[in-house]
């Protein structure tokens, strides 16, 4: 019962992924074919949020729920495997029509064929945690 505010906000974040259109395999397509700003917008403004509040994460102007400051991890810099993720989420996403969070959404409107890129998902998740102290990170 403590964990329901999460599942309010899982909710909310889905209803505005459908209202938004986020999650319309029309909407993708014209994304990846360049003929309409739609979701570039949308990703453009998240990644302009997320800055701002890793900003002031790093600042301490925005504190846990504890009261605490939120530390964060620098990452380790890396074109290529940025490049091999990036087109390998990419072409993930082309070929399903849906990246990871929508998933859920789609699931919510009806659409079961969503559930088949759901297991391939979960599969390739899981074959990651498998092999990734394998990887090079």
């Amino acid at each position: 019962m403590k964990n329901i505010k999460f599942l309010v906000i899982g909710v909310l974040f889905g209803i505005i992924l459908s209202k938004s259109e986020v999650v319309s395999w029309y909407r993708i397509y014209e994304m990846f074919k360049f003929q309409s700003f739609h979701m570039f917008g949308i990703i453009g403004s998240a990644v302009v949020v997320s800055m701002a509040f890793m900003q002031l994460f790093k600042s301490g102007s925005i504190k846990n729920f504890k009261g605490e400051n939120i530390i964060t991890k620098e990452k380790k810099k890396g074109l290529i495997r940025t490049l091999v993720g990036g087109t390998i989420f990419g072409l993930g996403w082309a070929l399903a029509g849906a990246c990871p969070g929508p998933m859920f959404v789609l699931i919510g409107h009806g659409i079961t064929a969503i559930l088949i890129v759901l297991l391939g998902a979960t599969l390739g998740a899981f074959i990651y945690g498998l092999l990734s102290k394998k990887l090079p990170h």
